[in-house]
């Protein structure tokens, strides 16, 4: 049986109602999946008409139970908080707080194990302090509602997966950041959710910090042998096909030719520039290491509140963060088995 996959309408006034719909108007989507969105049923229908996609029939629902997930029926459990004049393209205090209820349910429902995995359209950082939620975005609201303080960054596409060491720091502060404890928990992040998602020895490699991997130290003080080695064997004694620290220039195309199933970055740009290059639109971000082995995933882009309700809106990273979805939701348990 298909993962059920809740997708959640993010902030009403920018893209996410129209990303949504797009993607749900392809009928591969319910081949590999059943969807639920978890927003505005009046909001989706709005979408649905700026699109032109009458054919499709928006139907509000109270519980997943409810949901029939057949194609041409886009079921939302509605949770009814907008207004109907709510102006696309303007940030809205009311939007705000309904983006973060609709995480707060996918959430409630993630646990009770009513959905297999949560796919968000995004949410607007200023609204959402306006509806009084003071986080700098989702991976934080996640944490927060699920009591995990253990998480970190991947960036997936169907090439290449990247988990990260540090992020949004500058350069010296993240190698500052790197500790040989923190190596070894990403490590294992990545490889007990590559394991839940049915990936049986992970293969994961670590970059260098340095040039060449710091070239048995010719380049840098050492920090391959202080910062990442130690953490790499605690992970190999524990059993984990892990490996590194690898020349970072050559090991993103050995992971791309299937060396590998997930990299290692050290720092933000590490990480990041190798899957942007692939296209803006084939990234996929995803919250690793939240409590109950909830899998988010994410659209690599914003509300885009200049192009909202006008028909603009390219569906194309919702559709690798619902693929994304479906490829990392847990396969000991579907939501399906709860009807058996």
């Amino acid at each position: 049986m298909e993962p059920v996959i809740g997708i959640t309408m993010g902030d009403a006034a920018g893209i996410g109602p129209e990303i949504i719909v797009r993607a749900l108007r392809r009928e591969e989507v319910y081949a590999a999946c059943r969807p639920v969105v978890i927003g505005d049923a009046k909001r989706l229908r709005k979408a649905a008409e700026i699109v032109g996609a009458e054919e499709l029939r928006v139907r509000s629902i109270q519980n997943v139970e409810e949901a029939a997930f057949d194609y041409g029926t886009v079921d939302c459990l509605d949770l009814n908080l907008l207004p109907e004049d709510l102006p696309f393209g303007q940030i809205s205090a009311v939007a705000g707080d309904a983006a973060f209820r609709y995480v707060a349910k996918a959430v409630e429902l993630a646990l009770a194990g009513e959905i297999d995995a949560i796919c968000t359209a995004p949410l607007n950082k200023e609204a959402l302090h306006l509806g009084g939620h003071s986080y700098p975005g989702h991976t934080e609201i996640l944490a927060d509602l699920t009591g995990t303080e253990d998480y970190s960054m991947m960036l997936s596409t169907a090439r290449l997966k990247v988990i990260h060491l540090t992020t949004h720091v500058g350069l010296l502060r993240a190698i500052e950041m790197i500790t040989p404890e923190r190596t070894y928990r990403v490590i294992k992040l990545a490889h007990d959710m590559l394991r839940r998602a049915g990936k049986e020895r992970p293969s994961i490699a670590v970059c260098g910090i340095n040039p060449h991997a710091g070239e048995n130290g010719l380049f840098g003080n050492g920090e391959e042998e202080e910062k990442l080695k130690p953490g790499i064997e605690r992970a190999r004694a524990e059993g984990i096909d892990a490996s590194g620290p690898h020349p970072a220039d050559t090991l993103f195309f050995r992971a791309m030719r299937g060396d590998f199933d997930v990299v290692v970055a050290c720092y933000h740009d590490q990480g990041h520039a190798p899957v942007k290059v692939l296209g803006i639109e084939a990234g996929v971000n995803i919250t690793v290491g939240l409590k109950g082995g909830i899998v988010r995933t994410s659209v690599d882009h914003g509300t885009a509140f200049d192009i909202a309700g006008r028909n603009l809106a390219d569906e194309r990273s919702m559709l690798e963060a619902i693929r994304a979805a479906i490829e990392l939701a847990p396969r000991n348990h579907f939501a399906a088995d709860r009807s058996k």
